[in-house]
């Protein structure tokens, strides 16, 4: 007879693998362990969404004494199960043709305005319907040259494999590439205000085996890269650089050739001051944070002012054994909201434990529970600055993590209340699955 829990473990990681968010966050906590709100800024999702997630995740995520997020020995065999299952599938033939089946939308979009401008051309009697008519037109026209821009040119060849090739100097020449098993999609985010999100993912396969690369586009520029090795490393047309510093300043430099950005240029002459007793430079509102954890190395170049770190207008480049495995550059879309500090971190913790103890309220096992109580000591305090919703101007945030006195039903026993720092007004609260020893 089948162990109830061993079923219930099977039933998570079943449940888990049909989701891309899901799959998402176990492949970002397998490269490495995470805060809450560090996952927030990569996945690009609200805190209610991401608690949901990790909700769902159950036993395969636990967390760390020091607040961060990382994969249990499920939540491991997970990822190998679903690299397994995506090894498996980029051994059959591809046969979907994307690029097909949206010059065909968009042939059919295009014959439909033409269609619209030969009816307005024989019924419009008047200069400005006229006018009004081919305004409308033009428009349309923009709105189907920018999204097939996106969906081809955009995102093809030209900006995927020249990132692959000029950035991180992947020879592809040595690889079968293919769309992967996520596919190429697009979604307009009206939680950033219509900023228009492509993300692609690509397949590379030679006889030592395959690797996968996911690419993330925000306005048709660069947003994120992301390599998983799998079991082989990666050929490049140039050898690598052995020293990481020297490493990240190649690759910084191939990345401003790629892009033409001009904030790139005061990027380059901050890592040009990293030394070993240096290793966080700022010069006016920018700043350089250079972490070593093991194998893996991060570079995190970020906007600073009053005191406040904007790491969502940042760039951040993470290599591991010398391998760049991640970059995501939000320095472009992000935009300083404001400034002020009104609350200071002592009043954001009492505002977090008043919220949690009179006004937070949640569902366990159907009956709505509130009133709270909270250990003395938070569990941690974040100044992360975030964008309300509807926009890319961030706004300073604290994120507060508070210990309850007693564990609910299902394994609540974090409150989790994110409070606006300009305003000391309450953004969101949640509650979260600790780990037993929290």
């Amino acid at each position: 007879m089948a162990d109830p829990g061993e079923d219930e473990i099977y039933s998570i990681m079943f449940s888990s693998l049909k989701h891309p968010v899901r799959r998402k966050i176990l492949r970002m906590l397998g490269i490495k362990p995470m805060t809450f709100m560090e996952m927030v800024d990569e996945l690009g999702v609200s805190t209610p969404h991401l608690t949901y997630h990790l909700e769902s995740l159950g036993e395969l995520v636990s967390k760390l004494d020091n607040g961060r997020y990382k994969l249990s020995s499920f939540g491991l065999a997970t990822v190998n199960a679903m690299k397994g299952v995506e090894d498996a599938r980029e051994t059959e033939p591809n046969r979907r043709s994307l690029s097909l089946k949206w010059k065909t939308v968009i042939g059919a979009l295009l014959i439909a305005v033409m269609l619209l401008a030969s009816m307005a051309a024989i019924q419009l009697a008047s200069e400005n319907q006229l006018n009004t008519s081919v305004s409308k037109l033009s428009t349309a026209n923009q709105q189907l040259t920018t999204e097939e821009s996106f969906l081809t040119s955009g995102l093809g060849e030209s900006r995927t494999l020249s990132f692959l090739e000029n950035v991180t100097q992947i020879d592809t020449t040595n690889y079968t590439v293919s769309l992967g098993s996520a596919g190429n999609t697009m979604t307009y985010r009206t939680d950033f205000g219509g900023v228009v999100e492509q993300n692609i993912q690509y397949s590379l396969q030679n006889d030592a085996g395959s690797m996968t690369v996911e690419f993330r586009f925000r306005n048709g520029h660069f947003s994120r890269y992301e390599l998983d090795m799998g079991e082989s490393a990666p050929i490049f047309t140039q050898t690598q650089n052995t020293d990481v510093l020297q490493q990240a300043k190649n690759v910084l430099a191939r990345y401003q050739a790629y892009s033409n950005d001009s904030y790139l240029t005061n990027m380059t002459s901050l890592i040009n001051e990293v030394n070993a007793t240096n290793l966080e430079p700022v010069q006016g509102n920018m700043k350089l944070e250079m972490t070593v954890s093991g194998s893996t190395i991060t570079f995190f170049w970020m906007y600073t002012q009053n005191g406040i770190d904007f790491q969502a207008k940042g760039l951040e480049m993470v290599f591991q054994n010398n391998i760049l495995t991640t970059m995501t550059d939000g320095y472009f879309l992000f935009t300083v909201g404001s400034t002020t500090l009104g609350t200071s971190q002592h009043q954001a913790i009492a505002t977090a434990e008043n919220y949690a103890r009179t006004k937070l309220t949640w569902t366990i096992d159907g009956q709505t529970v509130s009133n709270f109580q909270v250990q003395d000591a938070p569990l941690s305090v974040e100044l992360i600055p975030h964008p309300r919703t509807g926009s890319v101007a961030l706004i300073p945030y604290w994120y507060v993590e508070l210990s309850l006195t007693k564990t609910y039903s299902g394994g609540y026993n974090i409150a989790a209340i994110g409070i606006y720092a300009d305003t000391g007004q309450v953004s969101d609260a949640n509650l979260l699955v600790g780990s037993p020893e929290t």
